[in-house]
């Protein structure tokens, strides 16, 4: 599936997503992780104020396939969760890069974010999966 990807987003290679909004950074899985996952089933995310490290589990996301760890794209401090999602998984399902985000955190260096791929990128490397 030739997915489309967000141009106003950076992506990691572990499909996690950032999406930058001021001082903060919105984070999710990408639209192809979603699907490589199947029927998503429960998902765990840190509390607020929590302490995240790029490259380091900071959640998962469980479907009827599989448990997959969620790795950190930049680290930071948690700001808020999707409760929404937690409530009902399937929304990530729904709009994974939009109301189917998972964290907002503030950024302890934003320059982690440069060094995320662009949209063509990453979407050239999953496409070829």
């Amino acid at each position: 599936m030739a997915s489309s990807y967000p141009q106003d987003c950076r992506y990691a290679d572990s499909h996690e997503y950032v999406r930058v909004e001021a001082d903060l950074v919105r984070v999710g899985i990408t639209a192809f992780a979603v699907e490589q996952l199947g029927d998503i089933v429960f998902v765990e995310l840190p509390d607020p104020g929590a302490s995240i490290s790029q490259g380091s589990g900071f959640g998962s996301v469980e479907s009827v396939k599989a448990v997959e760890d969620l790795l950190a794209p930049i680290s930071g401090t948690v700001e808020a969760r999707n409760e929404a999602v937690l409530a009902s998984p399937e929304e990530l399902q729904n709009d994974p890069h939009g109301e189917g985000w998972l964290l907002l955190v503030r950024p302890s260096d934003p320059s982690q974010i440069d060094a995320l791929m662009d949209a063509a990128t990453y979407s050239a490397k999953v496409d070829g999966h």
